[in-house]
């Protein structure tokens, strides 16, 4: 692809290999193979060299129509897509409960019927109902892409993630990725386990044990290939990647934790913890950061923190996302 920074060609595995984008949609990334890991991070490299000029615009998907459908609250998501398709000079319908026919009862399908007459080409949902994306992509001739659906899958955060870390370290098979927090009841959680051991990365998942994958024994779980340490100073000793979750404090009064102060005790990441990690480690976030709650202040813009690019490198990758799902044409970009 043309203007590809050349420090950004390395293949995320050996195993990679050159192939054409053929997926509709983007649901999850459960079914992604390590070539189309490779072609969605190589294609953000790219996008990520358009925004790096003084004008950030292409004509790739000139005269497409996207809609964004977020019937829960976003900033970063919602922002970055939006952006993301006026940088690829598509046209963007936004469109929220509060402020359509949503409000009125219209239902999921009508609204994507409603849109489908539109002429929309691409619809980014988030909704509370896991698999509401999924309900979406049999009843839509337009491309359906997830931008959250409950606690089941956020594939674009992962990607970007995976991006972030693999614009940084240069590779991301055989890295140490700790996933600080609740694991249990996160979509960013999931889709980055699936994500990064998906390219050879080693995960390990650390937190409280009720806020970690149900099972009678936490040496066995849902995620074969992973470690679950619930001691945080083992699962950060000699971490490439530290990535603390969102604490959800709703938790709190469901009785799955104690109180604010005893997680802040136990699993708080602060600076005597974060110096177990590598040297060089990365410490991120998919914010909002809860601040002093699941990290400690100083720690959010140290120089070992990523958040900022995070967002940043979410507009390249969901540019990336857009570009391969509706379709483009390499000298557009």
């Amino acid at each position: 692809m043309s203007n590809m920074e050349k420090e950004r060609s390395e293949l995320l595995t050996e195993e990679s290999e050159q192939i054409n984008w053929t997926k509709k949609h983007l649901l999850d990334i459960d079914d992604f193979s390590k070539a189309e890991f490779d072609l969605v991070l190589k294609t953000a490299s790219a996008m990520k060299e358009i925004l790096s000029r003084p004008i950030k615009k292409v004509p790739a998907l000139r005269g497409k129509t996207i809609a964004t459908l977020f019937y829960e609250p976003s900033t970063r998501t919602r922002g970055s897509f939006e952006l993301a398709a006026k940088n690829l000079s598509a046209d963007v319908i936004n469109l929220t409960p509060a402020s359509s026919s949503i409000v009125k009862g219209e239902s999921l399908i009508d609204t994507l019927h409603t849109l489908q007459a539109m002429g929309v080409n691409a619809v980014v949902i988030r909704h509370s109902m896991a698999g509401a994306p999924y309900l979406a992509a049999k009843h839509a001739r337009a491309s359906i892409i997830n931008a959250g659906d409950g606690w089941h899958a956020h594939p674009t955060q992962a990607l970007l993630d995976m991006y972030t870390v693999y614009e940084q370290k240069k590779r991301l098979k055989d890295l140490k990725v700790v996933i600080l927090g609740d694991s249990r009841h996160s979509r960013v959680a999931r889709s980055n386990i699936l994500g990064f051991t998906g390219v050879g990365a080693k995960v390990t998942l650390c937190g409280p044990l009720t806020l970690l994958p149900p099972s009678i024994n936490y040496k066995y779980h849902p995620y074969p290939g992973i470690e679950i340490e619930p001691d945080i100073q083992k699962a950060l000793n000699g971490a490439d990647v530290v990535m603390v979750l969102r604490l959800q404090k709703e938790r709190q009064h469901s009785g799955l934790m104690p109180d604010i102060r005893e997680y802040k005790n136990h699993y708080q990441l602060n600076r005597q913890r974060f110096a177990l990690a590598k040297p060089d480690a990365m410490l991120m976030h998919p914010g909002p950061v809860n601040e002093n709650v699941e990290i400690e202040p100083e720690l959010i813009r140290c120089p070992a923190s990523v958040i900022d690019r995070q967002v940043a490198n979410g507009i390249a990758v969901r540019m990336a996302l857009l570009y391969l799902v509706i379709g483009g044409k390499n000298d557009e970009i």
